[in-house]
C-alpha cells in the first residue's frame, strides 16, 4: 500500500530547488531589492542617499531582531519559513504604497524580521532534510538562491529603469514575484511539515572551542559588504548616467555571487574551511575598497565581482564551520551567527549616513565608511588564517 502523500517526503533535488527558491525570495527580495531600488527611488525623488542608509539600517535592525527571536520561536522551521515568506511578499508591495519616511522604515524594519527567519528556518529544515537524504554536500548548492535571487531583482530594476516605470510600481511587481516564487516552496513543504522539527530545539547546547572569535569575524563580514551591497548600483550611477549600464552592477553582483556557492565545495576539499574564509575575508577587503580608491565603471565592476564573488562562500564556510564546532543541535550558533552578521551590517549603513551628514566628512563620508570596512574584513582574515594553522 502507498503511503498516504502527506508522509512522502520530498526528493532531494525538490528539496535543494525550494530551500534556494526560499533564500531567493527572503533575501534577493525581501533584503536586496531595496539596493536597486535605492537610485530608482532617488530619481523618482522618494529620498536622498542619506534617506537611503537609514531605511536600509531599518531593515538590518529588523534582521538582527529576526536573528535573535528565531531560534525562539516555538513553530517548525517549516512553519516559520512559510510565515515570513508570505509577509515578505506583502512587504514588498505594501512599499509602492506612498509613505513617509518613518513608515517606511518600519516596513523595512519588519521585512528584516522576515528574511532573518526564513534564512534561520530553511538552513534548518533544508539542511536537516538533505542530511537525512544522505545529500548534505549538497548544502551549498541551497545558498545560490541567494545570488540567484539579488541577480533576478536586478534584472527585473534594471529592466523597469530601461523602461521608464516608477519605482512604486516596481516595489508591487517585486512583491507579485516573491508570491509567484513562492508557490512551488509552499508545494515541497506542504510535504515537510509534519516531519519538521521546531526551530528553537536544543536551545541548550553547548557551543564548541573558538566560536566567539567565528561569530565575531562573521560580524565583520556584515559590515565589510554591506556597504558595497547597498550603494553599487548608486556609485555606478555616479559614473554611469545610462541605466542600462549602472544597473547591471547589481544583477553581476548576484550572479558571482550564485556561481561561487557552487564552487563553495570544491574549494573546500583542497583547503579548510577557515582558510577559505580568510582568503574570502581578504579578497572582499580589497573589493571594498576599490571604490574608494579609483571610482569608475571598471573599479565598480571588479568590487560587484570581488564582493559578490567571496561574501557567500564566506558564508557558506562560516556556517558550516559554527556547525562542525557545535554540540549538539546547532540551531542556537546558526541564529547567534547570523545576529552578529545583522549587527554589523547595522553598524555599515548608520556609519556611512552619520558621516555624510557631518560637515567635516560630508563630502568624504562613504568613502571613509568602506575604508574602515576594508581595514576591518582584513584584520579579520589574518585572524581566521592564523586560527586555521592552530591544532584542533
Amino acid at each position: 500500500m502507498a503511503a498516504p502523500k502527506s508522509l512522502v517526503g520530498p526528493s532531494p533535488l525538490a528539496a535543494v530547488i525550494a530551500g534556494a527558491l526560499s533564500l531567493a525570495v527572503a533575501m534577493g527580495i525581501g533584503r536586496f531589492a531595496f539596493t536597486p531600488m535605492l537610485p530608482l527611488m532617488i530619481r523618482d525623488g522618494q529620498l536622498d542617499l542619506g534617506a537611503g542608509g537609514w531605511l536600509a539600517a531599518a531593515n538590518y535592525a529588523g534582521y538582527l531582531l529576526g536573528g535573535l527571536t528565531g531560534a525562539r520561536v516555538r513553530w517548525s522551521a517549516v512553519r516559520l519559513s512559510v510565515v515570513a515568506l508570505l509577509l515578505t511578499a506583502a512587504l514588498t508591495a505594501t512599499m509602492a504604497l506612498p509613505h513617509s519616511l518613518w513608515l517606511w522604515m518600519v516596513l523595512r524594519l519588519v521585512a528584516g524580521v522576515c528574511s532573518a527567519w526564513a534564512f534561520v528556518g530553511t538552513s534548518v529544515w533544508c539542511l536537516g532534510a538533505l542530511a537525512a537524504m544522505g545529500r548534505p554536500s549538497w548544502g551549498s548548492t541551497v545558498y545560490s538562491g541567494v545570488g540567484l535571487g539579488i541577480a533576478a531583482a536586478g534584472l527585473y530594476c534594471l529592466a523597469g529603469a530601461a523602461a521608464g516605470i516608477s519605482a512604486a510600481s516596481l516595489w508591487l511587481q517585486l512583491g507579485v514575484l516573491a508570491l509567484v516564487l513562492f508557490a512551488p516552496v509552499a508545494a515541497v513543504l506542504r510535504k515537510m511539515d509534519g516531519h519538521a522539527a521546531p526551530a528553537a530545539a536544543a536551545a541548550d547546547a553547548q557551543a564548541g572551542a573558538g566560536t566567539r572569535g567565528l561569530v565575531l569575524c562573521y560580524g565583520v563580514m556584515g559590515f565589510g559588504y554591506i556597504l558595497p551591497a547597498t550603494f553599487l548600483p548608486v556609485l555606478a550611477r555616479s559614473v554611469v548616467e545610462d541605466p542600462r549600464w549602472f544597473g547591471l552592477a547589481w544583477p553581476v553582483f548576484g550572479l558571482t555571487a550564485a556561481i561561487s556557492t557552487l564552487l563553495a565545495a570544491r574549494l573546500m576539499q583542497h583547503a579548510s574551511r577557515l582558510q577559505v574564509w580568510a582568503a574570502s575575508h581578504l579578497l572582499m577587503g580589497i573589493g571594498v575598497l576599490l571604490p574608494s580608491l579609483w571610482l569608475n565603471g571598471w573599479s565598480v565592476a571588479l568590487s560587484a565581482l570581488l564582493v559578490g564573488g567571496t561574501f557567500m562562500v564566506a558564508t557558506v564556510a562560516g556556517i558550516q564551520e559554527i556547525r562542525g564546532r557545535a554540540q549538539g543541535n546547532p540551531t542556537p550558533l546558526v541564529s547567534r551567527m547570523t545576529t552578529a552578521f545583522a549587527i554589523g551590517q547595522i553598524a555599515g549603513p548608520v556609519l556611512s549616513s552619520l558621516l555624510l551628514h557631518l560637515p567635516a566628512f560630508a563630502a568624504n563620508g562613504l568613502n571613509l565608511a568602506l575604508d574602515a570596512g576594508a581595514a576591518a574584513l582584513a584584520v579579520s582574515a589574518v585572524w581566521l588564517w592564523r586560527e586555521a594553522r592552530r591544532p584542533a
